[in-house]
């Protein structure tokens, strides 16, 4: 069996840091607006939030329609 190498490791260890650090800053975003807002706004503003970036990725990933048939 092989060893992993350091840079591995490394990549490892700069994958859970950028994790936890992208966790701490969600939960903090959730939390003030839990804060500010209440339970019922945090959920509108998180679902505002997903509905934006759905719409952000059909736009740069959708297919056009054309309106023809396929043929083949």
């Amino acid at each position: 069996m092989e060893e992993l190498g350091g840079k591995f490791w490394l990549w490892v260890v700069g994958v859970a840091l950028a994790v936890g650090i992208g966790g701490m800053i969600l939960f903090s975003i959730i939390g003030a607006a839990w804060y500010a807002w209440g339970a019922v706004g945090t959920i509108i503003f998180l679902s505002a939030i997903m509905l934006l970036f759905a719409w952000i990725w059909d736009h740069t990933h959708g297919k056009t329609y054309t309106g023809e048939e396929p043929t083949g």
